[in-house]
């Protein structure tokens, strides 16, 4: 079996049990890389049935092209579709945008206070409505009590720190001396009651893992990954006032592969492009402590 069909494995398993040992799971769907591999891990843990809602988190400043690509992938694969934001903020321009936040309490605002909302039920989400192809309030308010994400430890410092099956307490919080430990494929998952859990099926991938699977299995990925001419592409997405592209002229899956293993980016970080990492001091920590993705 070669390294690609081991990782798979792992992750078909991470996910099947985190499935049958947890109820009212969820799926974080970012609409990058990392978390449509994950999608696309799912469809085939559940024989092409994904039987767990996907979550976005709308800040309203995602680049357009990932809210088209989303909502083209959730119709055409039939996805339990869900989404939130931060109503509140958003309408009364309290964002970095607007002016009126830094970038941290601005990521804070729409993300964190958004997804940890979101999970619980406290605010409002909307559901896609397959036969209208719109979405719409949805009714369910019950939370979810454990999230499926697509972090990897070798993305950014304080991933690094994550276990498969990761607890955080019923405000979402995270005590990064209060993991359990993970050896030879022995996972904890009795937790005590009211315990959040995140579910990380991509511990172990990399960035080249990733890339790698996707032009293997031919995952439908966001454009926005590919020079378009410019010499230019992002190498990760987010908000596009926060967000910028790297240097490369690699236009499809194979390039991005050759590119990565020249070294190119061996010494710039996967996020380099992501403004509010440089403003937690040079990582997430302090917003992945506080709920943050």
């Amino acid at each position: 079996m070669d390294a690609l069909n081991k990782l798979e494995a792992q992750s078909v398993y991470i996910l099947r049990e985190a499935y049958r040992n947890f109820k009212n799971l969820c799926m974080l769907w970012s609409i990058g890389k990392d978390s449509t591999v994950l999608l696309w891990l799912a469809r085939k843990a559940f024989f092409g049935h994904v039987p767990i809602p996907l979550v976005h988190i709308d800040t309203h400043y995602k680049i357009p092209e990932m809210i088209q690509y989303r909502d083209k992938l959730a119709r055409e694969w039939k996805l339990n579709m869900i989404y939130g934001e931060n109503t509140e903020a958003i309408k009364n321009k309290l964002t970095f945008p607007d002016g009126n936040a830094d970038r941290l309490t601005c990521c804070r605002s729409l993300k964190s206070e958004a997804l940890k909302n979101t999970l619980s039920g406290e605010w409002i989400r909307y559901r896609l409505n397959h036969k209208t192809g719109q979405y719409q309030p949805d009714e369910n308010k019950e939370p979810y009590s454990g999230v499926i994400v697509g972090v990897r430890a070798d993305e950014e410092g304080s991933r690094s720190k994550e276990r498969y099956f990761s607890p955080r307490d019923r405000y979402n919080e995270w005590n990064i001396g209060d993991q359990p430990p993970e050896f030879w494929n022995q996972f904890k998952t009795d937790f005590a009651p009211g315990t959040h859990l995140r579910i990380h099926p991509l511990l172990d991938w990399t960035e080249l893992n990733i890339w790698e699977y996707i032009d293997r299995e031919h995952i439908p990925i966001t454009s926005l990954y590919f020079d378009q001419g410019k010499g230019v592409r992002y190498r990760s997405l987010g908000c596009y006032p926060c967000t910028c592209p790297v240097q490369s002229t690699a236009k499809n899956t194979k390039e991005i592969i050759e590119e990565l293993k020249t070294g190119k980016f061996s010494n710039i970080a996967e996020r380099a492009g992501r403004a509010q990492d440089k403003e937690d001091s040079g990582g997430l920590e302090t917003l992945r402590r506080e709920g943050y993705m």
